[in-house]
């Protein structure tokens, strides 16, 4: 898929005198060289911390054995996933920033097309079958072990990613096929769609119409199941006699809704209302809300309001801390190259023509242990963290 896009060219044309464009120019956002690098630092900051973000929570769920269950299995890709998004937009648009050219390659252009919206499709799906688990979970209890298995969590996962990634290879194929002769110069800081149809020469509808009747589907139906799932849920927990588990329901599910709430409602004013009305700038600033700020509240959403997660990660500092301090004990108490190589010349040597006796090797032979590999208080460490 990846040396799909990487071959793409701008179609030939017969007629000579049509300049064809090999690249595009991103404009990105407005603002004096001050302006520039305060956002370039800003976004800097907010893609740094999605890493860490996103990243702590994948390690939590990989070595705490108490999150390897389905709900936290959906979590755990969910961050990866949004890793991806927004390595996605970010790198190139922190490039972009700094250059002076701010120009793209016609190749790279709907490369990047292809991902931001390949991705934005996948986490739609994600979110979807994340309902599904906590609706089961909380209307279904009884059977949810029997019903969301490791396997069915498997199946849903690579649904997710094989549907968002290969909806849109043909549709994106046709229109980087159209004729680019005009102006190159995209008013936005990523290829996106209407930007690209504006620049084409000649009228592609049933491209257009097919591209926007995908993406809208693909919303309103991860909404639609979104809302009946939390509909259910909701009459479900109102339901429950006792206040704690009211409670503890709703911080489960708390967490789903604020992320839910925070994608599809900036992703809906761009791609399903009308966007002439909307200023070029503020279209810009609602593709940050969704495609940079989401990936980086999720980490603080999720972990803030889950028990769960936050004890996960105070474990994971304290054997850090731990494993550190062994590290550094171990480096102070680790024998030299010159000891090590005595005592190999002592064993292979017969004692009775050694030059060197018993007595005078004592010191340096307390001073090498027998696992020279690893000190007790370190391999003590491992097998605890392996438990």
């Amino acid at each position: 898929m990846f040396f799909f896009f990487i071959g793409l060219r701008p179609m030939n044309r017969s007629a000579t005198h049509i300049h064809l464009v090999t690249e595009f120019i991103l404009l990105g956002f407005p603002g004096c060289w001050e302006i520039q690098i305060f956002l370039f630092s800003l976004f800097l900051v907010a893609y740094v911390l999605t890493l860490l973000g996103n990243g702590t929570i994948i390690c939590a769920v990989r070595w705490d054995p108490r999150l390897h269950t389905p709900m936290y299995f959906l979590l755990g890709n969910f961050a990866f996933l949004e890793i991806w998004y927004a390595s996605s937009t970010v790198p190139n648009m922190l490039a972009n920033i700094l250059s002076k050219t701010k120009t793209i390659s016609f190749s790279a252009c709907f490369l990047q097309f292809y991902f931001f919206f390949s991705l934005g499709t996948t986490e739609c799906l994600f979110l979807a079958v994340m309902a599904y688990d906590r609706y089961l979970a909380i209307c279904h209890p009884l059977h949810y072990p029997t019903i969301m298995t490791g396997k069915l969590c498997r199946i849903l996962v690579s649904l997710c990613w094989l549907t968002g990634f290969l909806g849109y290879p043909i549709p994106i194929f046709f229109i980087s096929q159209l004729p680019f002769c005009g102006s190159n110069i995209i008013d936005h800081f990523l290829c996106d769609m209407d930007p690209l149809m504006s620049l084409s020469c000649a009228p592609a509808p049933i491209t257009e119409f097919v591209f926007y009747t995908q993406s809208s589907l693909v919303l309103f139906f991860t909404i639609m199941y979104i809302l009946r799932s939390y509909t259910l849920l909701l009459r479900a927990v109102f339901q429950v006699p006792s206040a704690a588990g009211r409670r503890k329901a709703f911080a489960t599910c708390g967490s789903h809704l604020v992320v839910v709430s925070l994608f599809y409602g900036t992703v809906m004013v761009m791609y399903v209302s009308p966007t002439y009305g909307i200023p070029t700038l503020m279209q810009k600033i609602l593709t940050v809300a969704y495609s940079i700020m989401t990936p980086l509240f999720n980490p603080l959403i999720y972990s803030l309001r889950n028990k769960d997660m936050k004890l996960a990660l105070k474990n994971i500092l304290f054997r850090m801390r731990i494993s550190r301090g062994a590290w550094v004990v171990w480096s102070v108490k680790r024998p030299t190259s010159a000891q090590v190589m005595i005592s190999r010349s002592v064993s292979s040597s017969p004692a009775s023509g050694s030059v060197l006796t018993a007595q005078s090797l004592e010191p340096v032979s307390d001073s090498v242990s027998p696992s020279l590999s690893a000190p007790p208080l370190f391999m003590l460490c491992l097998s605890l963290s392996q438990k």
